[in-house]
């Protein structure tokens, strides 16, 4: 009997929930919408100055109808790699950094800090709204480019609508002024979606974290006040000074272990808590 083979299926479809597919690349069911985020679907090997170790958990091809890709930065391959790309560019929309619209082509569109673009829900339920927030990829006295931004322009994303959970996207922020400046204006976060790793490059900013370490994560989930943080971005990549082990452990010293969803790539998180 003819079919597809149960190793080729879409990635099921979800009500309202995350899944990790390594590396920062993560999908978004809510809304009846499917968002993928930082797409990463390069096979493991070197990308320049830095190395992949482990390919995605789902190929993009298993992803079924996309709604929307967010990019947070195209300038590192650890966030957008060249499959990634090309599917960022395939997309009916991707929405990134303005610095960035232009190169991903005419469905690319570029949103600056608290700009938001609303896009038409598929459950029914009006519309979803997507805002861009501030986000800092090193830290905060890092040599700042022309442009006024330390290591590349990068963004973070808000993702709300009426009667869903609002979801916090982090992309690579090192940054707790940014995120306390966020839980203020945007005070009803319910998950966050937390880029962690302690990620490092030789020869930057003497080899500072250019995104959180696993007690800023912990810290940023207090701030924000959610009920939901899923990791991502934690491994993957030679870059990465932390991993799962040092993200369970600072959520059970802070005392927020009960926050955290650390389920297997691939695996889906309800976006409630």
């Amino acid at each position: 009997m003819g079919g597809v083979r149960a190793d080729e299926e879409d990635l099921p479809r979800q009500e309202c929930a995350v899944t990790v597919l390594g590396g920062p690349t993560a999908v978004i069911d809510l809304g009846g919408l499917r968002i993928v985020v930082d797409p990463t679907f390069d096979d493991p090997g070197p990308h320049g100055y830095l190395t992949k170790t482990t390919g995605p958990a789902v190929p993009e091809s298993r992803l079924g109808p996309v709604d929307a890709v967010l990019v947070s930065h195209d300038a590192h391959p650890d966030n957008l790699d060249d499959r990634g790309r090309a599917f960022a560019m395939a997309a009916p929309l991707t929405l990134t950094v303005p610095s960035a619209a232009a190169r991903l082509g005419p469905r690319a569109a570029g949103l600056a800090p608290w700009a938001t673009r609303t896009l038409p829900r598929r459950d029914g339920g009006g519309d979803l709204t997507v805002q861009a927030v501030p986000a800092v990829h090193g830290p905060e006295d890092g040599e700042r480019d022309p442009q006024g931004h330390i290591n590349c322009e990068v963004t973070g994303f808000v993702l709300s609508g009426m009667g869903l959970p609002t979801v916090y996207v982090s992309g690579d922020n090192a940054s707790m002024r940014a995120v306390a400046e966020i839980a203020r204006r945007v005070p009803d976060i319910d998950a966050a979606v937390l880029n962690a790793g302690a990620a490092r490059v030789q020869g930057k900013f003497r080899e500072r974290p250019v995104s959180m370490d696993a007690r800023r994560v912990a810290a940023a989930a207090a701030v924000l006040g959610v009920a939901v943080v899923i990791p991502a971005h934690y491994d993957g990549w030679t870059h990465f000074s932390e991993g799962r082990a040092e993200l369970e452990t600072a959520f059970d010293e802070a005392g927020l272990s009960a926050l955290l969803r650390l389920t297997g790539h691939g695996s889906w998180s309800a976006l409630r808590g």
